[in-house]
């Protein structure tokens, strides 16, 4: 009696299943359609001259595409001044955000010091808290805090960059500790414990041992507050008063008209404003979604 050795055909899918998967992709292809479609409408529209939207209407054929009013926003506008004052805003903002809130979390996290526990709550219930209950108290603050000449042309802390910047990582520090704090509690203790026998002391435990592991947590949080600290347009209208010191955001309201509003060029300029944080996306991507698929994976 012979025994076949031939390998048994992979199972193939069923039906029922086959079929759900194909509509679990086309659900998902229907969602990330319905959420493009505001950027594809605009990167459209910005190609194509006002008279023939007006005429056909902004879901018609196109008759002519050209890059014009790309050029034109960008010169009407001055955006080249006011990108330069968002990103002043955003890049020591995340910056400055990330190291302390590192500092904290490690310090909740790692170091087991009393009271931790409710100082995480603290920094998270910051986020509960309307940023629109706080305009008034901190515009008064920020009018009586005096500036020194060299970090500033204002006398206070009222229409500089300062203040934007100041009042970013404030609220946004406690969502980055939370989330910190809950990535280094994942981290294995046996190495920190392994460091603590070789000698290193606090400093090298976070700086050595606990930031190299954080990479991915860090880039995934960088990557969310260079997006809300740039796109925001609520601070920079309160706290600054001289229209040089406006962000990006704020260039879009240059090119509105006192009577007419050519709604094309408005679209190439909201392209505009939109490429730097599709451009940090982008570089950051692999960080970004290995950071948000942490611990998915574990039983």
């Amino acid at each position: 009696m012979t025994v076949s050795t031939a390998p048994r055909p992979a199972p193939t899918r069923t039906g029922p299943a086959r079929h759900g998967r194909f509509g679990v992709h086309l659900f998902l292809t229907a969602v990330s359609l319905a959420f493009l479609a505001p950027l594809l409408l605009a990167v459209y529209a910005s190609l194509r001259p006002y008279e023939e939207t007006a005429r056909y209407g902004y879901f018609s054929l196109p008759r002519h595409l050209s890059f014009a009013y790309y050029r034109q926003a960008f010169v009407d506008s001055g955006m080249s001044r006011y990108f330069l004052n968002s990103l002043v805003i955003a890049v020591p903002g995340v910056l400055l955000t990330l190291f302390l809130a590192s500092f904290v979390a490690f310090a909740v996290s790692r170091l087991r010091i009393r009271g931790g526990t409710a100082l995480l709550m603290v920094f998270t219930a910051g986020n509960l808290l309307p940023q629109q209950v706080l305009v008034t108290p901190l515009y008064v603050l920020f009018n009586k805090v005096p500036l020194p000449y060299w970090m500033s042309d204002s006398m206070t802390l009222y229409d500089s960059l300062w203040a934007v910047i100041a009042v970013q990582i404030a609220f946004q520090l406690g969502f980055c500790v939370f989330v910190l704090a809950n990535f280094m509690r994942t981290l294995p203790r046996e190495i920190l414990e392994a460091a603590i026998v070789d000698g290193a002391g606090v400093w090298a435990q976070y700086r050595r041992v606990t930031l190299p592991l954080c990479r991915p947590a860090l880039a995934a949080l960088g990557t969310l507050q260079f997006t809300w600290m740039y796109n925001d347009f609520l601070w920079g209208l309160v706290f600054l008063s001289d229209g040089d010191k406006l962000p990006v955001t704020s260039a879009l309201n240059n090119l509105r008209g006192q009577f007419f509003t050519d709604y094309n060029l408005l679209a190439a300029g909201s392209v505009l404003v939109a490429l730097p944080t599709v451009l940090v996306f982008l570089l950051l991507q692999r960080h970004f979604i290995a950071g948000l698929t942490l611990g998915a994976s574990k039983g």
